[in-house]
């Protein structure tokens, strides 16, 4: 399947790790809207309110759903998606790793934190793909990505969102959480229609402002894994945890758990 990705755009998402891919999503809003309120009138064990106390409005997160939500695994296994994905990674194979929905509401002043997602996991490789798509119009309130975050030698210190505190007992295995505005780096940004998608590699530090516009901002995200991604052991239990899983460090993610998608050459 030729996929609606430029050879510019594969060039981009290589040197910066983040690029803009219009229209992705676009044909499943609907459906991937009915998911998100499913989800959210069906909240996972993993689901979490990033508010504190007193802070103003509702930001919402829940992550893998998409076995018990119809609506998320029917937009999930569209072959363009795993064309996309595999032609960005430049790989012969797309495994699934995990959904994940985040809903800010409007007067959400909580802000996403700085962060990579590649120290949560339990998997590592270069060739890795989250998307990221807006079901409403972002603009303030889009993901921004660091460009050439993906290539630091060191990764970020992972912390807990509501608690800010530290997910893993030791941080002097990461570098601390940068600021990147304060500190000059080229951070990317797009506004963006709904079902527009950010696609961005697993260690690309990225972060998203509070939503201070009219309306709720809903975003669906899909992890993806490519040919060199393997197990990998944490100094702790990761996000997602997957607890039973029953792999050793080298071996590529078990198939039953995180299905192939027809799009990569496997399939």
């Amino acid at each position: 399947m030729a996929a609606p990705v430029s050879d510019q755009q594969i060039a981009d998402y290589r040197r910066d790790g983040a690029v803009l891919i219009k229209g992705l999503f676009a044909p499943w809003v609907e459906t991937l809207r009915a998911g998100v309120a499913r989800n959210m009138a069906e909240p996972g064990p993993y689901a979490s309110e990033n508010t504190k106390p007193g802070e103003r409005g509702r930001f919402f997160d829940d992550y893998c759903n998409w076995e018990r939500i119809p609506e998320f695994a029917a937009v999930i296994r569209q072959p363009v998606v795993a064309a996309v994905a595999a032609a960005l990674m430049q790989s012969e194979t797309v495994q699934m790793f995990h959904d994940h929905v985040l809903v800010k509401e409007s007067g959400t002043a909580k802000a996403t934190p700085w962060h990579q997602d590649s120290p949560y996991y339990f998997v590592e490789g270069a060739q890795t793909v989250s998307f990221w798509s807006p079901l409403d119009p972002v603009k303030e309130a889009s993901l921004r990505c660091v460009a050439g975050s993906h290539l630091w030698d060191k990764p970020v210190l992972p912390l807990r969102w509501a608690s800010e505190q530290n997910f893993y007992p030791d941080p002097s295995l990461y570098q601390p959480v940068p600021d990147p505005d304060a500190e000059g780096m080229t951070v990317l940004e797009w506004a963006m229609e709904p079902g527009d998608a950010v696609a961005f590699n697993f260690k690309t530090l990225h972060g998203a402002r509070g939503n201070s516009g009219a309306l709720n901002r809903r975003a669906f995200s899909l992890r993806l894994v490519g040919d060199d991604a393997r197990y990998v052991e944490r100094p702790g239990r990761t996000s997602p945890p997957y607890p039973g899983h029953d792999m050793r460090p080298g071996q590529r993610l078990r198939e039953d758990w995180f299905p192939y998608l027809r799009g990569g050459a496997k399939t």
